[in-house]
């Protein structure tokens, strides 16, 4: 499952649990394309649980919209992760010193209420 949310011009929120196939994938990719548009100093909120790998064909599909993922990052500023898996906590953060002008902070599944504070949400 991958579930996208805007919660208001510049917040995105993110779920997902378990496997995602290509169809998924590509599905998934092109609502958060969407709902970010005009997303600009942009806040994220992903809600990682149950992960399973993605399939080889779901990777395929993300690989291919790599340019415009990159574009995508680029509206935002701070993202916070939610997971029920620390290896997924700890991956989150490395990825944010890889991208340059956004800041990844990883959280456990029940401080959901200090990652909404540390993005700068309304509860």
């Amino acid at each position: 499952m991958f579930k996208v949310t805007k919660r208001d011009a510049n917040r995105v929120d993110i779920e997902i649990s378990g496997t995602l196939d290509s169809d998924e994938m590509a599905k998934a990719l092109d609502e958060l394309m969407d709902q970010a548009q005009d997303v600009r100093n942009g806040k994220m909120l992903y809600t990682i649980t149950d992960f399973a790998m993605p399939t080889l064909g779901a990777i395929g599909v993300e690989i291919a919209r790599l340019p415009k993922l990159f574009t995508l990052i680029g509206k935002f500023d701070k993202c916070a992760v939610l997971s029920d898996t620390n290896w997924i906590r700890q991956a989150a953060e490395i990825e944010g010193a890889v991208f340059p002008g956004l800041t990844i902070k990883s959280f456990e599944m029940d401080q959901l209420e200090v990652a909404d504070a540390w993005l700068g949400a309304r509860s």
